[in-house]
């Protein structure tokens, strides 16, 4: 605890809560403001075009002289996605493990971001010292290697992140956490814990990647043709996993998926990733060997790992096609968005002829703690309060429950929402206001110049498509010149619709000539009408309503 007493602690979450992925807190312990994480969200069905989706940072750009350090949970996107983006706005030091640190360097120059950035590695025994504060890390088990929790310690007690954790009992190496480190945080008073809720729907403990090793060694002995697996690039125990397999039982991998480049060269030469000599090989030279010792490794972010396998099952993917006797591996858990596409994916595999494991089958384990992990960090750090975080609201519900069950009182349970201010003052804790949150859209270049009538006209397009009207005006002499020319895309089909677009295209001429008949007329007005008659006109007889665009010129 600090020694000076702390007059206000603000617990704000910017993302993470009532969605999975786009994780970002923020402590405010008086006067100086911490951040936990900088992550982003893959878009949603909805969210046409959009290329990723970021939190809403005004509140730390208002704000950012008292910013003292952005802490970073571990390498995964939805931790350091955002990064280059709130590094734009806000400048300040970046705290993380060495091999999150090097995954958001590699994650900058990707972005062409190349401003100077001060990045401190830190590891479960580095203890940081700021104003009134103190920050220390500890150790917990996810799908990444140098996966750490945060504490920020006041004199009001600890304020602990435990970033995205489980604990496997089979855990060693990089992956072993520091339960030791966490009991003596809970010892000396934890005032608020934000833990992970990413299933705490899901009854019992998370099951051990030992066992998924084991079946994945199993699996690939009783396969007799190629084996091609399908995890996230990010996802390193996997990977290993999948290497150790192939190791054991004499097959060759080869890597398909541009993601894992940036990923697999840094966690191999930081000694995160052990591969056997030999075993990697190019894709080109996949061909030359027997099917039955080849394993080809499909990975990418999101989506990808199962467009790759929609391509494949094709035949038009670039590097390799499915063919019969094939079995796949599909070891990516795909977010509550992806569960479609990966059925549909399954059904096209085997069309394809491929043998496909995956859902019972335990080929892939959640990274995130269920109900007996979650439990169990709630005993080991037996906080004042807690606020679940990370986690659809229903997940965040479910946590809230399970701390209760835990022992922790009802009225000192916070579900937040984006933007809360979860606030301790005077020895009480209570939601004392909002800060502008929400989601930042990416397309392409553009930051944030996609908003919500955007979408909705992309929506209304991609429903019901659009139906341009071109007309040429003299307005000297009050005559139309040329048109009106009607251009159709996505609402009907021009050549089999030939008495509609007659129909519309007199519906037209009737207004204009109507409206320039007049001794002065606006433009804004003849669109308008056009756009309101003819809108009831093509709704009435298609009961479609397609985005009208009418064009005037002049000559």
């Amino acid at each position: 605890m600090s020694k000076r007493k702390n007059e206000s602690i603000k617990i704000i979450p910017l993302g993470g809560v009532g969605e999975i992925g786009k994780n970002m807190y923020v402590v405010e312990v008086d006067e100086e403001i911490f951040v936990i994480d900088a992550g982003l969200k893959f878009p949603e069905n909805e969210m046409l075009g959009i290329d990723i989706v970021i939190p809403d940072i005004r509140y730390l750009e208002e704000n950012k002289e008292r910013v003292k350090g952005i802490f970073l949970t571990h390498g995964h996107e939805d931790a350091i996605g955002a990064l280059t983006y709130v590094l734009r706005k806000v400048t300040a030091p970046v705290y993380g493990t060495k091999l999150t640190v090097a995954l958001a360097k590699a994650r900058l120059k990707e972005d062409h971001f190349y401003q100077p950035v001060k990045f401190y590695t830190v590891h479960s025994k580095s203890e940081l010292f700021f104003g009134r504060v103190s920050v220390n890390f500890f150790k917990t088990t996810h799908s990444i290697p140098d996966s750490v929790g945060v504490c920020i310690n006041t004199s009001e007690g600890s304020i602990v992140h435990t970033g995205e954790f489980k604990f496997d009992q089979g855990a060693k190496g990089h992956y072993k956490p520091d339960i030791g480190k966490m009991a003596r945080i809970g010892e000396k008073g934890v005032l608020c814990l934000l833990s992970d809720s990413t299933e705490a729907e899901r009854p019992g403990y998370t099951t051990s990647e030992t066992v998924i090793a084991a079946e994945l060694s199993d699996a690939f002995h009783s396969s007799k043709g190629r084996i091609i697996v399908a995890c996230f690039a990010s996802n390193l125990i996997r990977i290993q996993q999948v290497f150790d397999s192939a190791y054991a039982n004499q097959r060759k991998v080869a890597v398909v998926g541009k993601s894992i480049e940036r990923v697999f060269e840094i966690a191999l030469k930081l000694g995160y990733l052990h591969v056997q000599e030999d075993i990697l090989i190019p894709m080109e030279e996949a061909k030359g060997y027997n099917q039955d010792e080849i394993v080809i490794l499909a990975t990418g972010n999101q989506g990808e790992p199962l467009e790759a396998l929609q391509k494949m099952a094709k035949q038009n993917h670039k590097h390799v096609n499915i063919e019969e006797g094939d079995t796949v591996f599909i070891a990516a858990t795909p977010s509550p968005s992806m569960e479609l596409i990966l059925s549909k994916t399954v059904n096209m595999l085997y069309r394809a002829g491929a043998n496909v494991l995956t859902g019972p089958k335990k080929v892939h384990v959640s990274g995130h703690g269920s109900q007996e992990d979650l439990k169990m960090m709630l005993n080991l750090m037996k906080p004042q309060y807690f606020i679940p975080i990370q986690g659809e609201y229903r997940m965040l519900r479910s946590h809230a429950a399970l701390a209760h069950a835990s022992g922790v009182p009802r009225h000192h349970i916070y579900i937040a929402d984006k933007g809360d201010i979860v606030e301790y003052k005077e020895k009480k804790m209570r939601v004392s206001g909002k800060v502008p949150a929400g989601n930042v859209l990416i397309d392409g270049l553009g930051v944030g110049d996609v908003g919500n009538i955007v979408l909705r006209d992309r929506k209304l397009l991609s429903q019901d498509g659009i139906f341009i009207v071109v007309v040429t005006l003299n307005r000297r002499d009050h005559s139309i010149v040329s048109g009106p020319e009607i251009i159709s895309r996505g609402f009907v089909y021009v050549r089999e619709s030939e008495k509609l677009i007659e129909q519309s295209t007199d519906l037209i001429k009737e207004i204009v000539e109507r409206n320039i008949a007049k001794k002065s007329f606006e433009w804004s007005n003849i669109k308008q009408e056009i756009r309101d008659q003819l809108n009831y006109f093509l709704f009435n007889k298609t009961k479609r309503r397609p985005m009208i665009l009418p064009i005037i010129m002049e000559v």
